[in-house]
């Protein structure tokens, strides 16, 4: 192991670092405003598809300029709100529908159960730590009630009326349910399934679809989304890793998937093993997300107009290489994006 010998450098060092190495800047003050607001470390990701491969000294390929490096982050920007809000449409339904199926088909006389069913650890395998969700119900409550106790300290020394107090106080118990649930009932411990599914993280959720006993159940709830259900769970996955790409800025333009979801039987699953001649494996790229969204997106809102807002994204930046995304040739004849132009 080396020593790490790099100097931090300002705007004018930065900006001098890209001309040395072979980058065309027409218009040094305009790039030094973008490198104020993103970082040069998170704009270097997007020289490397313009960089000569291999080149230790990162040199840039002929012609360059740094207009395009922009573009392509502002391509990949615009791509992650898209994504981001079919998954989160797609979250909500998920969330929807696990309690929906869960909650009725398990109300029983026996008090509690269909509201609570989740308690119920005989609904999943035997390999589903049941413990830990519990866990994380409680941790999501007791965390939110600690929080509302400081709360009604603050207010109970203010120098304010009884009736003031208590209309604040009011007021803060019923800004989240777990601390409502917490602070007015006692029994059963934990909150009702519907909050539960609303306050756990969609990769939990994810978890606890996965961890259903009944195979009929996780059935029942993928076949709301017309998807079979090992499909479905392994689209969770997916969603739940990129769900966290997006959450964090991080790239997904050309970004290959460490674990590829399932592909269903069609004929609109029919993708390439490899693109040529870049070698691509599509299945194993953002396409194939997008894919997902578009046919997800219809089950939950066959009005939606996403499908056309990605189309159009992509035909908004024709300078993207599409082939690192998995976009084969005749992409835009697929039937999830409206077939061929008229």
């Amino acid at each position: 192991m080396s020593p790490f010998t790099k100097p931090a450098l300002d705007l004018d060092g930065q900006i001098a670092l890209l001309q040395a190495r072979g980058l065309t800047i027409r218009y040094p003050e305009r790039a030094k405003s973008y490198l104020e607001v993103i970082s040069f470390f998170r704009l270097s990701i997007y020289m490397r598809p313009f960089q000569i491969p291999n080149d230790v000294e990162h040199k840039f390929k002929n012609n360059v300029e740094f207009k395009s490096i922009v573009d392509l982050y502002a391509f990949d920007r615009e791509l992650r709100l898209l994504m981001m809000d079919a998954i989160e449409r797609v979250e909500v339904a998920v969330r929807a529908m696990l309690n929906n199926h869960m909650g009725i088909k398990y109300q029983t006389e026996e008090q509690n159960s269909g509201s609570h069913w989740y308690l119920n650890k005989a609904l999943f395998h035997r390999d589903y730590d049941h413990n830990r969700m519990l866990s994380d119900v409680g941790y999501c409550q007791s965390r939110d009630h600690e929080q509302l106790m400081k709360d009604i300290q603050k207010i109970n020394n203010k120098n304010v009326t009884d009736t003031a107090k208590e209309r604040h106080i009011n007021n803060r118990t019923r800004e989240s349910y777990p601390r409502f649930y917490q602070h007015t009932y006692q029994s059963p411990p934990l909150m009702p399934s519907w909050a539960m599914v609303e306050e756990l993280t969609f990769g939990t959720i994810s978890h606890i679809y996965k961890g259903l006993a009944k195979d009929a159940d996780r059935k029942a709830i993928a076949k709301r989304f017309s998807t079979p259900q090992d499909v479905f769970q392994s689209w969770l996955h997916t969603l739940h890793f990129v769900r966290n790409c997006c959450a964090h800025h991080s790239r997904l333009w050309n970004r290959e998937l460490s674990i590829s979801p399932k592909v269903p039987n069609g004929k609109e699953w029919v993708l390439p093993e490899t693109l040529v001649p870049s070698q691509v494996r599509p299945k194993h790229r953002i396409y194939m997300v997008l894919l997902m969204l578009a046919h997800l997106m219809r089950q939950i809102s066959p009005d939606s107009q996403w499908h056309n807002k990605v189309k159009a994204l992509i035909l908004l930046h024709p300078a993207v290489p599409l082939a690192p995304m998995g976009f084969p040739n005749n992409w835009r004849e697929h039937t999830f994006w409206g077939g061929e132009d008229e």
